[in-house]
């Protein structure tokens, strides 16, 4: 028996954990949902074939760790093909598991009967934070050298920002050289699950639209509540007219500091961008949100010569 416990994430709207459950109870377990709680109980796990409804991210990964000691083959058709779908595999493949096909639609994982734990594994760089840091170089009109990244994971980012007149290059697989030095111009985003443009660098490429030349509109297709930063960066002088999964940018000549709320992690790290950007000086609150996905993220700044600071609230 093992039990679900769902913790708070950012509150980009609904979160449903439909696939997650079929999952589990296409494999054989019982699910029971009940008073606050999840509770999936088997005496065995049976390999079968699952096909998922949706693309999903956390649900093809909770399949995969179940389907690794299961006995039989699992096969997850529609599965998400994230960077850290494979990173997972992989791993699980260094303990001892037979996973193949990750980073494809069709993943399928043959059971084994035990797992190592004697391993050493490094994981992948995380292609958000890279990105994070390529559209500040693109929106500060920067020049930075990205080391120990996965170039080939940041292809969608490094397309955009040669779409809109920035410049990226690869300097070899794990190295990209980001910089702008003129004013960008208009796009057209529309997220998707990889190897789409990511929702979770939506935010920091709204900042850079927010900063071009003429409309731009970014049309949000995994949440339904992704567009609370902007209100945000309306009050620092953005003109940003969002409702729904759409949002329309007319690009503006500066930006101005303000106290801002980080409304989610994604929504702090273009706020970050933004003050940098921005002339005078801007307050960031509710930074736990930043910290869930960021390590050091004002010294990494600092690093590369922005002018931040993390304060208390006395100061």
């Amino acid at each position: 028996m093992f039990k679900l416990v769902c913790l708070d994430g950012c509150k980009l709207g609904a979160r449903p954990i439909d696939q997650h459950i079929k999952g589990f109870e296409a494999l054989g377990a019982s699910v029971e949902v009940g008073q606050g709680k999840i509770t999936a109980s088997a005496n065995d796990l049976i390999g079968t074939s699952i096909y998922m409804d949706m693309v999903s991210v956390g649900a093809t990964i909770n399949i995969m760790l179940a389907s690794v000691l299961a006995k039989g083959t699992t096969i997850i058709d529609n599965a998400a093909k994230e960077p850290h779908i494979v990173d997972v595999a992989n791993f699980l493949n260094t303990l001892g598991a037979d996973v193949r096909g990750a980073g494809t639609d069709v993943i399928k994982i043959n059971g084994v009967e035990k797992l190592s734990g004697n391993v050493t594994y490094s994981v992948v760089p995380d292609q958000i934070e890279a990105g994070t840091f390529m559209l500040a170089a693109v929106a500060s009109r920067g020049d930075l050298v990205i080391k120990n990244c996965t170039t080939k994971h940041l292809e969608c980012i490094t397309a955009k920002i040669i779409e809109i007149g920035a410049h990226a290059e690869e300097i070899d697989g794990d190295t990209i050289h980001v910089w702008c030095d003129n004013r960008t111009s208009k796009a057209n985003i529309k997220t998707s699950p990889y190897p789409g443009f990511p929702t979770d660098l939506q935010p920091q490429m709204g900042v850079v639209l927010s900063l071009s030349d003429g409309t731009s509109i970014i049309n949000e297709s995994i949440w339904e509540s992704r567009f609370q930063y902007t209100d945000e960066l309306n009050k620092m002088g953005a003109k940003i007219t969002a409702q729904g999964k759409t949002a329309v940018f007319e690009g503006v000549d500066t930006l101005y500091g303000a106290p801002v709320y980080a409304t989610d992690l994604r929504a702090g790290a273009a706020l970050i961008i933004a003050g940098i950007c921005a002339e005078g000086v801007t307050e960031i609150y509710n930074l736990e949100h930043i910290d869930r996905g960021y390590e050091n993220i004002e010294e990494k700044f600092k690093n590369i010569g922005a002018n931040i600071k993390r304060v208390s609230n006395e100061e």
